[in-house]
């Protein structure tokens, strides 16, 4: 047991971890503004178009059985926004990284002016 919980220590000091468990969080409560977004903005003005103020009021009686297809298709556009802003936000941390990985790196050897200078400083040697 005693075992089994340095391990568990190990595990839960990883940075990886600790950075998931941040992305969960953050993630949580990015998942209820998306929500409110979904339901507070977007579908009142498509239910404009629908005829209907909220697609959650959208069904379909099939028999005994009612089809709540209008509550799946606010889950459908709530997922695809979430998703589209994950998108942009991972194609932006990749261009940053590639920008940083791009960055010049100094020139191995001496910059022209300092070559300049030393042909300078080994003629007046020669002088001498």
């Amino acid at each position: 047991m005693k075992q089994f919980m340095q391990e568990f220590k190990q595990f839960i000091a990883r940075g990886n971890v600790m950075d998931m468990a941040v992305g969960v969080i953050i993630g949580g409560a990015f998942s209820s503004i998306t929500t409110s977004l979904i339901n507070d903005i977007i579908m009142p003005l498509l239910g404009i178009f629908t005829g209907s103020i909220s697609f959650a009021s959208l069904s379909v009686e099939v028999g005994s059985a009612v089809i709540a297809y209008g509550s799946f298709l606010q889950a459908v556009l709530n997922f695809l926004v979430m998703a589209f802003v994950v998108f942009c936000l991972v194609k932006t941390l990749n261009r940053l990284h590639r920008k940083k990985e791009e960055a010049p790196a100094p020139p191995p050897g001496p910059s022209p002016e300092e070559a300049l200078l030393a042909e300078i400083r080994d003629l007046l040697k020669e002088k001498q």
